[in-house]
This record gives structure tokens, sequence and C-alpha cells, in this order.
């Protein structure tokens, strides 16, 4: 009886952060359009999402302490909560660089990110990640984990590409260096929350080895 409750409470651990992650994919779908666009009324969405996936943070956390006080988890069970109270402060800061990049599209005064077209792939391309690194604790697939895993090395060529682009920008247009460092800023928290989702993805490993990725060799 007591090991059915458990069960129960651990699906609904589950399926609360599989909600969080999904309000972090829409923040982050959010931010990117609002770029797009040049839209600031779109950013006041992220910043609700934002204040969203603090409030699942704080609750998720509570479950997860009620569940290591009130029952009796095995080891498997350990690993699985101990990555979730990892992952969640992972999503809390996906939640707050979606809100950052927000903040800084307030200030590009209508203009898009679009002069710079790899900002977009890399928003895509993060947005990928969390997808997986999420979909991989639910579904206990170590291979999406990693491929969540191998993608960060394509945000982190694009974040490249961005800088290129954006230093070809202020060569250009001298007077446009303002608004190169703003996008300059905004790849940066994307390039932020692919290493989240990074971390995301090695606790998932964790819940299913028993082995953290950044405790070997």
């Amino acid at each position: 009886m007591m090991r059915s409750r458990f069960d129960e409470q651990l699906a609904t651990l589950n399926n609360e952060l599989t909600q969080m992650g999904a309000m972090c994919e829409e923040a982050i779908a959010a931010a990117s359009k609002a770029l797009a666009m040049g839209d600031v009324k779109l950013t006041e969405k992220v910043l609700s999402l934002d204040e969203e996936i603090n409030r699942m943070e704080r609750m998720i956390e509570t479950l997860c302490l009620k569940l290591l006080l009130q029952q009796q988890p095995v080891a498997g069970d350990l690993r699985q909560i101990s990555a979730a109270l990892k992952m969640i402060t992972d999503m809390e800061r996906i939640g707050t660089q979606a809100a950052d990049i927000a903040e800084i599209i307030t200030f590009l005064d209508g203009r898009t990110g679009e002069e710079c077209g790899y900002i977009r792939f890399m928003a895509e391309a993060a947005s990928q990640m969390v997808t997986e690194s999420i979909d991989a604790f639910v579904k206990q697939d170590a291979l999406l984990a990693d491929t969540a895993i191998e993608r960060d090395d394509e945000v982190d060529r694009l974040f490249l590409q961005v800088k290129a682009s954006l230093i070809q920008l202020i060569a250009e247009n001298p007077k446009d260096g303002g608004y190169a460092l703003d996008l300059l800023m905004i790849a940066k928290y994307f390039e932020r929350i692919g290493d989240h989702a990074v971390n995301i993805a090695e606790w998932v490993l964790f819940s299913m080895t028993g082995v953290h990725k950044g405790e070997t060799g």
C-alpha cells in the first residue's frame, strides 16, 4: 500500500517536472518570437512565465522533500528524487535567463534580431535541448539525454557565428555598437540555457546509473 502511494507521488513528480519543462520551452519560444518581431508586448508573457516557473520550483521542491521524509525510498528512488531537486534549479535558471532576454528586448526600440539570423537558430537548438533533457527524465531514456548533451556543441558553434556576425555589423555600422552588444548578450543567455539543459541531462543519467558525469574521470 505504501509503495503504491509512493509510486503515485513519483508519477505526480514526473508530471509536475514535465509541466515546468514545458513552461521553460514556452518562455524561450516567447522570448525568441519577441526578438524576431521586435514585439515588446510579448516580453510580458515571458516575465509572467518566469514567475510561474519560480512558483513551480518551490512546489516541486516541497513534493520532493515530502517523498524523502514520509516514504521509505530505495536507492533508485533516492537518485530520482535528488536528480529532480537538482533539475528544478536548472529549470528555474532557464526561466530567469528567458526573462533576462525579454528585458534586453525592451531596450532594442522595436528593432529585431533578424540582422543576426544565427540567434534564431541558437534559440531553436537551446529549446530543443531543454525538451530532450526533460523527456529523457520522464522516459528514463539515456540515449535522449546523450542527444541533448551532444547538441550543446551546435549551440556553442552558433554562438561563435553570432559573435563573428556582430563584429562585422559593428565594422560596417559603428553607430550600431549598442544594438550589437545587446544582441550578443541575448546570444550569451541562449548559450547559458543550453548549458543548463546539459546539466539537466547529466542529472537524468545520474538518476539512472548512480554516476554523475562531472564526477567521472
